[in-house]
């Protein structure tokens, strides 16, 4: 296992440059500041600012409540259409959550943290760290996803693999924010260096349950869609010899309670040789999971964008 003290970047750092203080990031800057300035407030505050910051969305993404009421369609077509709109109005309003979580999870202190999670199934990520063994973190798109990952960082130090922001001022403060308790993050094209982190015994999160497009990909079952694109990239960690498999369930609990993040049992019997199989493995964790919570899963992503027949009439 890693010594968390000793850790070294597996990549170089977003540094800060004077180019992010010109007139072109004055609008970034202070967004970032305003958000700043938000997560000091109680945390009942900002579930309720964040709540109407989700209708207000609600209202402006015509695009992406399109996106979230096709999702549930294409999963769960026997829902009603009065039940779908309000599960993805219910949705929204933890979108806007989220983004106040995203301040809480980058600015707060630890004592003040801590006081909002709880951890279950801790066994089940300490047994391979004891014998050497990295350990593989299945994470999904929840909302609450910055919270996660923080939460996860409280515990032990991790390895995140990240997409960077397109915006180089976003990218600085969000790296940052989430090398807190000295974690470490890789760009999602350095599979090199997860492989690495998996051979020197780090826990590396990975998040399997997102469309990215036909390469590495295979089209098994996801809820009732029986084509969705779903990466191969988690059975070539998972199939490191020095790594073990360990899925998650997170979920922000009722009212004023923080959130719950439970380290579930290692996949068994994961990966073998069938690729398609190991994906229905993955995504039978993802639907059990999204059941759980439905109102927190990332529905306003594409996830059905990439159809097997590149012909065939996009979905969207």
């Amino acid at each position: 296992m890693v010594n968390s003290s000793n850790r070294k970047p597996l990549q170089e750092n977003p540094k800060f440059q004077w180019r992010f203080i010109s007139p072109k990031y004055w609008i970034t800057w202070s967004g970032i500041g305003f958000l700043y300035l938000l997560s000091w407030l109680p945390f009942r505050v900002q579930l309720v600012l964040g709540k109407w910051l989700g209708n207000l969305l609600h209202v402006l993404l015509k695009r992406r409540r399109y996106i979230a009421d096709k999702n549930l369609q294409l999963c769960f077509p026997n829902m009603d259409e009065k039940e779908r709109s309000q599960l993805v109005k219910v949705n929204f309003q933890n979108t806007g959550i989220a983004m106040f979580e995203s301040g809480i999870a980058w600015w707060w202190p630890s004592w003040r943290f801590k006081s909002k999670f709880k951890l279950i199934g801790q066994e089940h990520i300490e047994q391979p760290r004891k014998s050497g063994k990295g350990a593989l973190v299945l994470f999904s798109h929840i909302l609450p996803l910055e919270i996660m990952g923080r939460v996860m960082s409280e515990y032990k130090p991790y390895v995140g693999f990240y997409r960077p922001h397109n915006n180089p001022v976003i990218e600085w403060v969000q790296y940052c924010g989430r090398c807190r308790n000295q974690n470490l993050m890789i760009s999602k094209r350095d599979v090199k260096s997860l492989l690495k982190a998996l051979s020197d015994g780090e826990a590396c999160v990975y998040l399997p349950d997102h469309d990215y497009g036909k390469k590495r990909s295979v089209f098994v079952p996801f809820f009732a869609v029986n084509d969705a694109s779903t990466t191969t990239g988690t059975e070539i960690f998972a199939s490191h010899k020095n790594a073990v498999t360990v899925p998650t369930y997170m979920q922000r609990l009722p009212g004023t309670q923080g959130y719950e993040l439970e380290f579930l049992p290692q996949l068994s019997n994961y990966p073998d040789s069938n690729s398609r199989a190991n994906a229905v493995i993955v995504n039978n964790w993802v639907e059990q999971s999204v059941l759980k919570n439905k109102e927190q899963y990332m529905w306003v992503h594409r996830r059905f964008k990439t159809r097997p027949d590149d012909n065939a009439k996009p979905l969207y």
